[in-house]
């Protein structure tokens, strides 16, 4: 991990508060020039990690969007992902993920940045591959027209069928500015997207992607005299244009008296009020006054807005705030998804409450230095891994135009005082500044009411002229330079103990980088659920937080989180947890908080009221979304009577019915120490481990008897047919789903391939046939979830409602396909390489060990098989996948659940599934075997 080397820019702290000292927050040593073409290089050397990051920054990003065209630099880049003149398309895939890699880009206001993580042998090749999307890269009318409806997709996915999808994506932007191109929403509308031609994307292509327009960022393990010489070779032959670069003059006029933008949406349970207000660039003065500002609102449980809105007043299930400030002048942003029979006057009422608040009181010494805390936390945290680095570096050059500020704002943040915080308070968040958004479900419009959203543009296409490239002729392109050697990776060596209260405690010092990550497992869950009680054990652990004998609830919140900590709970279908993650010099005193709310937990009564009525209002968000309908459905349909056959979460129906004797019933018989499990990685040795595990846990004492006996799940449901039917929803969620095998089963590693075959991954086979090749999906995977002494299989995609039966023929299709033909070679080995890459990613990070650890002893396997992983991956064979298929993918025997608005497919389904239950989504029932409530 990350190490202190003499070239690093050291960082400072002269203020004698309570916070973090600067040498625990190791700065980013990097390297920087600039071509003489205008490309700038960052280099940063990581001996410790087996792999590099490589990422291109461009200055390029919504704002720079053409009028008519909004969306167009986030389709663009869709299409970065494509051919190059020497590469045909997906070669960039083969490169990055059938290695064990990743890649993937983003799309924001300023800029868009690509990104790849792979094992530092494969640094020249995409040192090259990179050097080809910049120089060469094909911009033709399929590629074009296929991404182009991927886009569709994802616009229906994240904003048409989410409930606050055009609220945040749409009407934030589109109320806060009336003149800057920031009011453009990035992922574009449909109809500026159908307008588009070959022409307009050619013509942005060649504006804004260009040498003297990017940055090249690298982070990892390699030899910095070598990469300077690749860059010079890759990189250097790329011409500058002559042509100036495009730039946004537009200005934003000054908001002087408040204003109202009232915007509704289909499937909305809940209103939600939000404000925003203009607001400095990144690289102003007051940013990192407003950053804190920011924090003391609305991070964790103890801020202002949590604590008022949610907390005391009961008037907002979720409130949020937002001060990341964008390259040119951008916005604040403050606010609350109400809570059930709560209106949008009670939520704008509690909301300029807190504002007045802020501008007329100051933080007090301790909300300043939690705030501080938090922040300087969380940008360790970023360091973990080496994207996380190489982002910091790429970010605070594309917004405030400095990569060094990276290191800088850390002790920035720490010089911000209570009296600057107040100050841009009053400063910015006034009255005649503020825009209040009031959104609302579509019942709700007044009559004759039309959208305050402007309609989109209707603009001519650009004629391009310049230079087109295409992809050579097969025997004319130039070949990818070799793979070099790799890179042996250096595994964890986990030791483990057992206390003498039974309490298994395992320990692995994984990183020098200061953070630590505990995590204590219990062996049951979601399974031990009292019969109509579904989500009692969910809620004995998530409650575990809010409040002990000795500190209330916020008492718990506001002595974590001074600490820099993240300090939760939460139950699954058989495990339950309490998790942390804080600097070493702080994990004595968050484990004396993680201890006591383990083992002494109140389970008061208006603790229990609260939770209870934030998880009701979060299912009624949640049961408007079709992909979380279909996933809850997932456990009634395959483990219908079985300890599994119900939602581990709870429904509407069982939550009311729980009870604190429920809670603390459960809690006595199942929260003991012969029954846990205590893993702890990070900045730590076993010997330090042990001790504080032992003080910590030490006298937890077991009760009589032997510890509980855990559940084992049989499921013998017969395959069915299930249609929610959600009318007015922007996409169908299909999900083909059965039973399937156990952690410790002899199968579970060609379980694990096969599913890498099928769906694990952006090149496996579904995502191939159904987003690829066809444009149908965002995205369409598969997932094997093994656990104790069963399994669920899981394949999945959401698509506009009309193309759902495709979609389902195509997912079928690929199953049979498995089960006909055994996988090829090349593909195997490529699919292998995804597991091993993200299995070495995930114990890269504290937290990502410590779930491998506590998984591995939650199943009752040894540890040593985090040693064993890659060859038992390896040692999987085509014909054990074929097998696999065979005994547990079975097309016939599979059951289909498809969420949306069912009156777009249900005939066409109902011809491939004659079995086939309507369920509309106002009469569902998740604790039913028939998913209906009584009388239906």
């Amino acid at each position: 991990m990350l190490r202190h080397a003499a070239a690093a820019l050291l960082v400072t702290f002269s203020l004698g508060l309570p916070a973090f000292a600067a040498d625990t927050v190791p700065p980013i040593a990097y390297k920087e020039r600039t071509l003489a073409n205008g490309l700038k290089v960052y280099s940063s050397v990581d001996r410790t990690t087996p792999n590099v990051t490589v990422q291109v920054w461009y200055g390029v990003g919504s704002k720079d969007d053409p009028v008519g065209r909004s969306g167009f630099a986030h389709l663009f880049e869709h299409m970065m992902f494509k051919a190059t003149r020497d590469m045909p398309s997906e070669t960039i895939d083969r490169m990055t993920e059938d290695v064990g890699g990743i890649n993937n880009a983003s799309t924001y206001d300023d800029f868009t940045n690509y990104y790849e993580v792979v094992p530092a042998n494969h640094l020249q090749r995409l040192l090259w591959v990179e050097s080809q999307r910049l120089g060469s890269l094909v911009v033709d009318e399929a590629v074009f027209k296929s991404e182009r409806d991927v886009v569709k997709e994802e616009l229906r996915q994240s904003v048409l069928s989410q409930p606050y999808g055009r609220l945040f994506y749409l009407y934030v932007p589109q109320a806060s500015y009336t003149t800057h191109p920031y009011k453009r929403p990035g992922i574009g509308s449909i109809e500026e997207l159908d307008a588009a031609t070959i022409d307009d994307v050619r013509a942005f292509h060649a504006a804004y992607y260009r040498p003297d327009n990017a940055a090249l960022i690298v982070v990892g393990n390699f030899d910095e005299k070598q990469f300077d010489a690749w860059v010079d070779t890759y990189f250097a032959g790329i011409k500058r244009p002559t042509k100036p670069m495009k730039q946004v003059t537009a200005v934003e006029p000054p908001r002087t008296q408040p204003g109202v933008f009232k915007g509704y949406g289909p499937n909305v349970p809940l209103p939600a009020v939000l404000m925003t207000w203009h607001a400095p660039d990144a690289a102003s003065a007051d940013a990192p006054a407003l950053t804190v500002l920011d924090a003391v609102l609305s991070s964790g449980k103890s801020s202002r807005l949590y604590n008022s809105l949610v907390y005391e007043q009961q008037v907002a299930t979720e409130v949020y705030s937002d001060a990341s400030l964008p390259q040119q002048p951008g916005m604040v942003m403050l606010g609350a998804i109400l809570a059930s029979g709560k209106t949008v006057a009670d939520g704008e009422q509690a909301l300029l409450a807190q504002v007045k608040a802020m501008r007329e009181t100051a933080p007090t010494a301790d909300e300043l230095s939690e705030a501080k805390n938090e922040l300087i936390a969380g940008k360790l945290r970023e360091r973990e891994t080496i994207d996380g680095r190489a982002f910091a570096l790429g970010y605070a050059l594309r917004t405030a135009g400095d990569a060094s500020l990276a290191n800088r704002e850390l002790a920035e943040l720490q010089a911000v005082t209570a009296a600057d915080v107040q100050r841009v308070a009053q400063k910015y968040l006034t009255d005649n500044g503020r825009m209040t958004i009031l959104y609302q479900p579509e019942t709700a419009r007044p009559k004759g009411e039309v959208d305050g959203a402007p309609k989109p543009p209707v603009v001519a296409s650009t004629k391009y002229v310049g230079p087109v490239v295409t992809l050579a002729p097969e025997g004319q392109r130039a070949a990818p330079p070799p793979v070099g050697e790799p890179v042996i990776p250096v595994l964890p060596k986990p030791a483990e103990k057992t206390l003498a209260n039974g309490l298994k405690v395992i320990v692995a010092k994984s990183s020098d980088l200061p953070l630590v990550s505990a995590e204590l497992t219990l062996r049951t869950g979601a399974g031990a659920d009292p019969q109509g009680l579904a989500g009692a054990m969910g809620m004995t652990a998530g409650m575990l937080t809010e409040g002990t004998k000795t500190r209330s609830a916020q008492q718990i919140a506001s002595e974590s989180e001074a600490l820099g900590a993240i300090l939760s709970s939460g139950g699954g279908q058989e495990s339950s947890a309490v998790g942390l993650n804080v600097m070493p010099e702080k994990l004595p005193a968050a484990m004396a908080i993680m201890a006591d709310v383990a083992r002494n937990p109140a389970f008061a009564q208006e603790e229990l009221d609260r939770q209870r009525s934030q998880t009701l209002d979060g299912l009624s968000v949640a049961y408007q979304s079709p992909g979380q309908l279909a996933g809850f459905a997932a456990a009634p349909v395959i483990f219908s009577g079985t300890p599994f056959g119900h939602v581990a979460t709870g429904t509407p129906a069982s939550l009311p019915k729980i009870t604190t004797g429920d809670l603390a019933k459960l809690h006595t018989a199942y929260f003991r120490p012969d029954n846990a499990i205590l893993v702890l990685t990070g900045d730590i040795t076993p010997e330090h481990g042990f001790a504080l595990a032992e003080k910590a846990f030490g006298d937890w004492k077991a009760p009589a008897g032997p510890a509980p006996v855990r559940v084992a799940v049989k499921p013998s449901a017969k395959p069915r047919a299930v249609v929610i039917d959600l009318p007015g929803t922007g996409q169908a969620a299909v999900t083909v789903a059965k039973a399937a095998i156990s952690r410790g089963d002899p199968a579970y590693y060609p379980g694990i391939v096969t599913n890498s075959v099928l769906g694990g991954g952006y090149s496996a086979r579904l995502n191939q046939e159904i987003r690829i090749k066809r444009g149908l999906s965002y995205g369409a995977n598969s997932r094997l979830s093994a656990m104790r002494t069963t399994g669920l299989f899981r394949a999945s995609a959401q698509t506009k409602n009309e193309s759902a039966p495709q979609v389902l023929d195509l997912i079928v299709a690929e199953l049979t396909r498995l089960v006909q033909t055994p996988a090829g070679a090349e593909e195997l080995k490529a699919r292998k390489s995804v597991l091993i890459g993200g299995f070495g990613r995930e114990l890269a990070t504290t937290d990502g060990l410590a779930s491998i650890l506590g998984n591995l002893a939650l199943y009752d396997l040894p540890l040593t098989e985090v040693g064993a992983y890659t060859g038992k991956v390896e040692a999987v064979s085509a014909s054990q996948v074929q097998d696999f298929a065979k005994k547990n993918l079975d097309p016939a025997a599979v059951s289909v659940i498809v969420a949306g608005d069912a009156k777009a497919f249900e005939a066409e389904l109902k011809s491939r599934r004659p079995d086939l239950e309507v369920v509309p989504a106002a009469e569902l029932d998740l604790d039913a075997v028939s998913l209906k409530k009584t009388g239906k």
